[in-house]
């Protein structure tokens, strides 16, 4: 019944078929059928091609989804980039770097055009409200939080992009997430200092103290959390610097 249905002519049938796949981690006809699926001509199909080998953790598949990080539909790099997280593979953090900060590291992009879906905050919204909750982990943003969004805010999106790249080891990321946490959006700024918070550099501090007295409570109690953290990290290390002399 899947195959067929994976086969068949109905993009909606297909892409169903093939996101149920993902229930099936040892199978290796399922495995095959999701590889097939992601050069599918319909994106709704790569995406849940992506999806179901990330369910998988098939790491064989690795080479392929890294491949789809530069699919020309975002909603199928994304499917890519969060598959390649649950397998702890770093190449994923490209995609949410750019998600971020609207570029990519490499130069490269999810779409080549100025026209790119990274640059519509409407439809960056709908991507991340609708077919980005399914692939992108919004971690401890609170979903009371996300229901306050106008529907035109990209803000959503941004913000969990922000929490995935807390264990991007680049330190351009943590460049990239001091720029964030100034960001207009509230929901961003929170995601950028807790983001800082657990990527542990306590270089940052000096960064962190003016959200301290931001006027939204959340920015704020986030930043005097984050505040904590890297102070007790840094006094650490200055303890372990003691001791060795």
């Amino acid at each position: 019944m899947l195959t067929d249905a994976a086969a068949g002519n109905k993009t909606s049938g297909r892409a169903i078929a093939i996101r149920v796949l993902g229930l099936m981690p040892n199978d290796a006809k399922a495995l095959r059928l999701a590889e097939k699926a992601l050069s599918d001509d319909k994106s709704d199909v790569r995406s849940a091609a992506a999806a179901a080998l990330g369910d998988m953790k098939a790491r064989s598949s690795i080479p392929k989804l890294r491949e789809v990080l530069d699919d020309q539909e975002p909603s199928v790099a994304l499917a890519a980039a969060h598959a390649l997280i649950l397998m702890h593979d770093g190449d994923a953090y490209e995609v949410y770097y750019e998600v971020l900060n609207g570029q990519r590291k490499s130069g490269k992009g999810l779409i080549a055009t100025q026209a790119s879906i990274l640059h519509d905050p409407k439809k960056m919204a709908e991507l991340g409200f609708e077919e980005g909750i399914g692939f992108v982990p919004f971690a401890g943003i609170g979903w009371a939080a996300i229901k306050v969004i106008k529907k035109d805010d990209s803000s959503p999106i941004r913000a969990a992009a922000a929490k995935v790249l807390a264990r991007d080891p680049d330190p351009a990321t943590t460049i990239a997430l001091v720029d964030a946490a100034g960001d207009k959006s509230w929901l961003v700024q929170a995601a950028a200092l807790e983001a800082l918070a657990i990527r542990g550099d306590p270089s940052v501090i000096d960064t962190v103290k003016p959200y301290l007295s931001d006027e939204n409570a959340i920015v704020k109690y986030t930043a005097a959390a984050t505040f904590l953290r890297l102070t007790a990290i840094q006094e650490k290390n200055q303890n372990l610097k003691t001791l060795k002399k």
